[in-house]
């Protein structure tokens, strides 16, 4: 009777095995098709047709890309360029379209990531303020001609930028300024270094020492709100925030929405890819 019993518990065992070959299994394990995505290859602008394209959402970059998707390429939108890059770096994604300075940064930090020699893009950045806050930009425009003409706009650039003049050249408010205005509140989106990141809970950058000498010569308090980039434009629209400053591109459609001051810096958009 034994003997039997083994022999029919032995046909099950056997049965068992053969169902799990079946379906593609191993006895005592399971395997996984573990191979990575196909990329490609990205040397120039026009190897853009057809890749998967990483972009901050609602950025210039977003708008440039978007073009591409009529020839064939996937545009992968993220909340921040670091979390595009993060694809990058997994393989996730081909390359990412981002300006210049955040990208030395993005590329210093991720080992293995290299920026394209060849431009993609130039553009001016700006601040932005609601259509009828004419006065508001008005005030703007003169506070940053003045900051133009005594080099603070340049020094400002140069402690965040370039190797020999980095750290060197902080803006600092002058002594006595007081704030008899009130606040201004500034949209910024703080994850776009080094225009706007965070040193500890201070957000500091740029834009963020522009905006408080503009502050300081208008005499009004300096409050930065952070939120996602695709929201700035909707915040100053509303009133929820004074103006908008964020590496932010004039463009003809963000004009139909918002108006902007005169150009405060020029930037590139350039390709960050896997080396």
């Amino acid at each position: 009777m034994k003997k039997v019993i083994s022999l029919a518990l032995a046909a099950v065992i056997c049965s068992a095995s053969m169902l799990l070959a079946a379906c593609g299994g191993n006895a005592g394990t399971a395997t996984k098709d573990e191979t990575p995505a196909k990329t490609k290859t990205i040397a120039t602008v026009n190897d853009l047709e057809g890749a998967k394209i990483g972009v901050q959402l609602g950025t210039t970059g977003d708008i440039y890309a978007s073009d591409y998707e009529e020839k064939g390429s996937t545009i992968e939108r993220f909340n921040k360029g670091a979390d595009a890059v993060l694809a990058l770096t997994q393989g996730k994604i081909d390359c990412v379209i981002i300006d210049s300075e955040p990208a030395k940064a993005f590329v210093a930090a991720n080992k293995g990531l290299k920026i394209l020699d060849e431009p993609f893009a130039e553009e001016d950045y700006a601040i932005c303020v609601a259509k009828d806050n004419t006065d508001l930009l008005g005030k703007i425009n003169t506070a940053l001609a003045e900051l133009k003409k005594d080099g603070t706009t340049e020094s400002i650039a140069n402690n965040f930028i370039g190797d020999d003049t980095k750290g060197k050249t902080p803006y600092v408010t002058p002594e006595g300024t007081e704030y008899p205005n009130g606040e201004l509140h500034m949209a910024t989106n703080a994850f776009f270094e080094p225009y706007e990141y965070y040193d500890g809970d201070t957000v500091v950058g740029i834009d963020a020492s522009m905006a408080q000498a503009i502050c300081d010569k208008l005499g009004y308090k300096l409050v930065i709100d952070d939120m996602d980039f695709d929201a700035i434009v909707t915040a100053v629209q509303t009133g929820k925030a004074d103006f908008g400053m964020a590496g932010m591109t004039v463009t003809e459609e963000r004009q139909q929405a918002v108006s902007f001051s005169d150009s405060y810096t020029t930037a590139t958009q350039v390709i960050i890819v896997k080396e």
